[in-house]
C-alpha cells in the first residue's frame, strides 16, 4: 500500500511539474511576442550561479587536495543543491522551449535559419548521446541527456539581438564570478587557492581556482569573459579597463599555460580580422612607403633571429636535458593522460561500433582501472571514441567539419568572434571534452556561445542577401515605368 501511494505521489508530481512548465512556457511565449528578444540569456546566469553555489556549499579545502589521477576525488554535494539544481534545470528548459516555440510560430524567421548547423548539431547529439545510450555495451538513459539538445537547438535559433543580449549576460555574470573568486581569497583561502601548487612558472605562487571546480576551469571562464569583453566592451571606459585588469589577473593566477596560449591566439584572431585589411592597405600604400619598408625589415630581422638561434643555440641538447627532467617527463606523458588514452583505445577496440556507453568514466569504471580521478578521457576524440564508438566519432568529425567551415566563413561578419570561439574549443578539446553533450556544465557555455555566434551571423548574411535580391514589382497601366522618387524632379525635367 505504501509503495502504491509513493508511486502515485511521484506520478502526480511529475504531471503537475509538466503542466506548470507548459503554463510557464506559454506565458513566456506570450510575453516575448512584444519584445525584441526572449529570455535565453538567463541560461548563462543559471549555469554560472550553479557552479559558484556548488563550490561554496561543498566546503572544499584545496590546500590538502593533490590533483593526481591515481587519487580519488572527494566530492560533497550539499542537500540544497539537490533541490536547487532541478529548479535551475526547469528554468533552462522553459526559456529554451520558449525560444523554439517563438521561432516556430514566427514563420518569417524560418527563412533565415542555418539549417546545416541545426541538422549537424542534431546528428551530433544522436550519434554521440542517443546511440551509445541505447546501443552501447552498457546502455543507460537519463533525462539529463535531453537538456543539451533542447538548449542547443534554442541557441541555433537566436537573432542578432538575442546573441548580443546573451554575450552581455555572459560577460556580466563571468566578471561577477571572477570578482567573487578574488574577494574570497582573504576569507576562504583554502577554498579558492591551491597553496601547495608547485608546477607553475613562478615557484611559490599559489594557483587560483576561485569558485570554479578547478583552476583550469576558472582559466577557461576567465578567457571566455575576456572574449565577451572584446566583443561587447563596457560603455564606461574605466569600468572596461578595470574588467580587463581583473580578467587578465585571474587568467594569470589560474596558471593554465594552455589557456594562456589559446587566449593569445584568440586575441590575434580579433586583431587580424578587424585590423588586417587596414594593415594590408597601409603596407602597399605608395604614398607612405616607410610603413611597408619598416614592416618588411622587422619580418626579415625576426626570421634572421630565429635562424641564428636554430644554428648556434644548441637546441637539441637543451631539449634532451629538458625531457630528462621531471617536468619534461611529465610533459612527454601529457601529465599522465597518455595512460587514459590507452585505456580509452582499448575500450573502443572491445566495443568498436557503439562504444562502451555513457557511463564509461563513472565511479565504478574509474575504480576498476585504478584511476578514480579520471572523469573523462581528457581528449574529445578519444572520449567520444570510447563512449560512442565509430558512430559517435563519425558524427563528431562531421560536426567539427561544419563548425570549421562556418567559423571561417563568418569570421569577418562576426569580426573574428566565430573563429576565436572555435579555436578556443578546439584547443580545449586536446586535453578536455568541451563538446560533450551528456548533461550541461560550465564547459557548455563556450559551445553555446559559438552556436549563437554562427547562427546569428548566418541569419544576418542571409537576410541581407534576401533584401538585396528583392526587387519591387509595379502594377497598373504604367507598370513598366517605376514611379519617380521625387515628383518635383520629374516636373522640372518635363518627364
Amino acid at each position: 500500500m505504501q509503495e502504491t501511494l509513493i508511486t502515485f505521489i511521484l506520478v502526480a508530481g511529475a504531471i503537475l511539474a509538466a503542466l506548470a512548465a507548459t503554463t510557464v512556457m506559454v506565458g513566456t511565449v506570450h510575453l516575448t511576442s512584444h519584445r525584441s528578444h526572449g529570455y535565453l540569456h538567463l541560461i548563462f546566469y543559471a549555469m554560472v550561479v550553479m557552479v559558484a553555489l556548488s563550490t561554496i556549499l561543498s566546503g572544499r579545502d584545496l590546500s590538502v587536495v593533490n590533483l593526481n589521477f591515481e587519487e580519488a576525488p572527494v566530492t560533497l554535494r550539499h542537500p540544497i543543491m539537490r533541490w536547487l539544481q532541478p529548479m535551475l534545470s526547469l528554468l533552462m528548459l522553459t526559456v529554451a522551449g520558449e525560444r523554439i516555440l517563438s521561432y516556430w510560430f514566427n514563420k518569417e524567421k524560418t527563412l533565415n535559419a542555418p539549417l546545416v548547423l541545426l541538422f549537424s548539431y542534431i546528428i551530433f547529439w544522436l550519434g554521440t548521446v542517443v546511440s551509445p545510450a541505447l546501443l552501447g555495451a552498457h546502455p543507460t538513459i537519463t533525462h539529463d541527456y535531453v537538456y543539451p539538445l533542447v538548449i542547443g537547438v534554442a541557441a541555433i535559433l537566436v537573432s542578432g539581438v538575442e546573441r548580443d543580449v546573451a554575450f552581455k549576460a555572459t560577460r556580466n555574470i563571468l566578471f561577477l564570478f571572477m570578482t567573487a573568486s578574488m574577494a574570497l581569497i582573504p576569507f576562504k583561502t583554502g577554498m579558492v587557492l591551491e597553496t601547495t601548487y608547485s608546477q607553475g612558472l613562478l615557484p611559490g605562487v599559489p594557483r587560483l581556482a576561485g569558485l570554479a571546480a578547478h583552476a583550469v576551469s576558472l582559466a577557461i571562464l576567465a578567457q571566455l569573459g575576456l572574449i565577451c569583453l572584446l566583443t561587447l566592451p563596457y560603455e564606461n571606459k574605466w569600468l572596461n579597463r578595470l574588467a580587463w585588469v581583473l580578467g587578465l589577473t585571474v587568467l594569470f593566477l589560474a596558471q593554465s599555460k594552455t589557456t594562456w596560449i589559446a587566449f593569445l591566439i584568440c586575441w590575434l584572431c580579433f586583431i587580424s580580422i578587424q585590423k588586417g585589411p587596414i594593415f594590408m592597405r597601409r603596407l602597399g600604400d605608395p604614398a607612405r612607403p616607410e610603413f611597408g619598408i619598416a614592416s618588411i625589415l622587422i619580418l626579415m630581422l625576426s626570421v634572421l633571429a630565429v635562424g641564428l638561434v636554430l644554428m648556434f643555440g644548441d637546441l637539441g641538447t637543451r631539449i634532451n636535458i629538458f625531457f630528462n627532467s621531471a617536468e619534461g617527463a611529465q610533459l612527454a606523458s601529457l601529465t599522465g593522460r597518455d595512460k587514459i588514452w590507452a585505456i580509452a583505445y582499448d575500450e573502443w577496440q572491445r566495443n568498436p561500433i557503439f562504444g562502451y556507453g555513457p557511463l564509461i568514466w563513472e565511479t565504478d569504471f574509474r575504480i576498476s582501472i585504478g584511476m578514480p580521478n579520471a572523469t573523462h578521457a581528457h581528449n574529445q576524440f578519444m572520449d567520444t571514441l570510447s563512449r560512442s564508438g565509430i558512430v559517435g566519432s563519425t558524427a563528431l568529425l562531421l560536426y567539427i567539419l561544419v563548425l570549421t567551415a562556418m567559423s571561417v566563413r563568418y569570421a569577418r561578419e562576426s569580426k573574428g568572434l566565430t573563429l576565436a570561439l572555435f579555436i578556443l574549443l578546439m584547443m580545449r578539446s586536446v586535453s578536455e571534452v568541451p563538446l560533450s553533450l551528456f548533461g550541461y556544465g560550465p564547459e557548455f557555455i563556450a559551445h553555446l556561445l559559438l552556436l549563437m555566434a554562427l547562427a546569428s551571423s548566418a541569419s544576418e548574411v542571409r537576410t541581407r542577401m534576401h533584401q538585396r535580391n528583392f526587387t519591387p514589382r509595379y502594377t497598373g497601366t504604367f507598370s513598366k515605368y517605376p514611379p519617380a522618387r521625387n515628383p518635383l524632379n520629374a516636373a522640372r525635367t518635363g518627364a
